[in-house]
């Protein structure tokens, strides 16, 4: 069975970057869509990106498109979200998990195996 295991979060102040990593162990990581989600304290999860099992389509939210960047590296198992110029409501625990499909509106992505990892923690301060 596939896990994936995020990692990367930290405490940044507005305009930073972090790079996200997810990393995958198992069995055909390469056969499998990939979205970042996040939730903020007393909101939904929602789905910020997304990259299909090639890495040749992506898709992002409204509110993080031109500031943020996934891609992926099968040979190392590992989907990336590059985060550039931060804000504090991008602040959050962010999530990787496999979708469907990457060829939906963003707002329809959804956790294909209904299973979340323990996430890593991004601050955005002031």
């Amino acid at each position: 069975q596939l896990q994936l295991v995020e990692s990367g979060g930290g405490l940044v102040q507005s305009g930073g970057s972090l790079r996200l990593s997810c990393v995958g162990t198992g069995y055909s990581f390469d056969y499998y869509a990939i979205g970042w989600f996040r939730q903020a304290p007393g909101n939904e999860r929602e789905a910020v990106s997304c990259v299909n099992s090639r890495g040749g389509h992506t898709l992002y939210a409204d509110s993080v498109k031109d500031r943020f960047t996934i891609s992926r590296d099968n040979a190392k198992n590992t989907v990336y979200l590059q985060m550039n110029g931060l804000k504090p409501e991008d602040t959050g625990v962010y999530y990787c998990a496999t979708v469907q499909s990457c060829a939906t509106p963003v707002d329809s992505l959804e956790n294909y195996f209904d299973s979340w990892g323990q996430g890593t923690q991004v601050t955005v301060s002031s």
